[in-house]
């Protein structure tokens, strides 16, 4: 014989119905976030593991008169669960969303962030300070091309094919031609000097090119500037008071300044001007090399060669040149021991001129 089947009471199955339903109510309610109450509802109305679904397995074993009664308390339990769980689901919703936009909120009434900004490369800035300096003494300033010709380059500054003083650059030349990497920004004289009547006083920065081994001191590319004034009457107490009111302005007015001798072929008589040095200011030291002094720069009277070149009778015009490495000065203005900081484009570096 079969074994008889389990006498489950109407009674006792819709109680156990209503204490699920008020067991699961309140939990749900307090339920922390969304994650718990997924959790709650397999507990409760997962179809295979629910609890819901353990107590529906008795309603087979009811009298076939009571099975509706029990189906339609099941069919309320289930309501009252699944609009709870919805209610908690839509306020954890809310709250998640509510803390979340707190989180990313703007305050529109700040201060905006500033904007990062860039600043001028320290050669830039060093030839736009020089360019104002002379500015105020009436130089305009000049553009030159970056290829010259030997002819401009060397032989029209008083430099022929056969002249030793070629070995004092170290060209580095475009084609058999003759066309060069310009080696100083001085054939910017020849140009000016044919486009223009005197009185003149230029000022031609500019990049150039040597081939030369680069170390903390020299540079294969590097920046120079030359200054040309032609006039009647020009002589080397104009070229050394310009120059001396250029020192002080760029290095303070105590800066010491004194003239030497110097040779450059395009120059009659050619100096060297030094300013004492910014680092012991005259007993001497490694930065100067004992002497107390700097050299910052190279000029002279303009050679009357140089000046027929350019078109210019030097039996009524005279004038002065120099020229100046612009790495050489912001090296001095700003304490940069390695000339190769230039180019490195280390941001670290530039920065700091901000």
């Amino acid at each position: 014989m079969e074994a008889p089947l389990p006498i489950v009471d109407l009674g006792t199955l819709t109680a156990q119905l209503r204490a699920l339903r008020a067991e699961a109510l309140p939990r749900i309610t307090a339920a922390p976030d969304l994650a718990a109450l997924d959790e709650l509802d397999l507990h409760y109305l997962g179809r295979k593991v629910g609890a819901l679904s353990g107590l529906m397995r008795g309603i087979g074993a009811l009298p076939v008169e009571d099975r509706p009664r029990v189906g339609a308390v099941v069919n309320d339990v289930r309501e009252d669960v699944e609009s709870a769980l919805a209610a908690a689901r839509a306020r954890a919703g809310a709250a998640a969303l509510a803390a979340r936009l707190a989180a990313e909120a703007v305050d529109v009434t700040a201060p905006a962030r500033s904007i990062p900004r860039g600043t001028l490369h320290p050669i830039v800035e060093t030839i736009e300070r020089i360019t104002q300096v002379f500015g105020q003494f009436g130089f305009v300033t000049y553009e030159g091309p970056e290829v010259e010709t030997d002819v401009t380059n060397f032989q029209m500054l008083n430099i022929p094919p056969d002249h030793p003083s070629r070995d004092l650059w170290d060209t580095m030349y475009v084609d058999l031609d003759g066309a060069l990497l310009r080696t100083h920004t001085s054939p910017g004289q020849i140009r000016v000097m044919q486009a223009e009547r005197p009185p003149i006083r230029a000022l031609l920065p500019g990049r150039c090119f040597r081939y030369e081994a680069t170390d903390a001191a020299h540079a294969s590319e590097f920046f120079q500037v030359e200054g040309l004034m032609v006039d009647e009457g020009t002589n080397l107490a104009d070229l050394k008071g310009q120059l001396v009111e250029f020192a002080h302005a760029m290095f303070g007015e105590a800066t010491a300044t004194r003239f030497r001798p110097g040779y450059y072929p395009f120059t009659e008589p050619s100096v060297a001007f030094d300013i004492g040095c910014l680092v012991c200011g005259g007993p001497g030291c490694p930065a100067c090399g004992r002497t107390g002094w700097m050299t910052i720069l190279g000029a002279g009277m303009v050679h009357p060669v140089v000046l027929q070149y350019g078109g210019i009778d030097p039996e009524q015009y005279q004038g002065f040149a120099f020229g100046m490495g612009v790495e050489r000065i912001a090296m001095l203005r700003h304490g940069i021991a390695d000339i190769r900081a230039f180019l490195e484009n280390d941001l670290r570096f530039l920065e700091q001129f901000r």
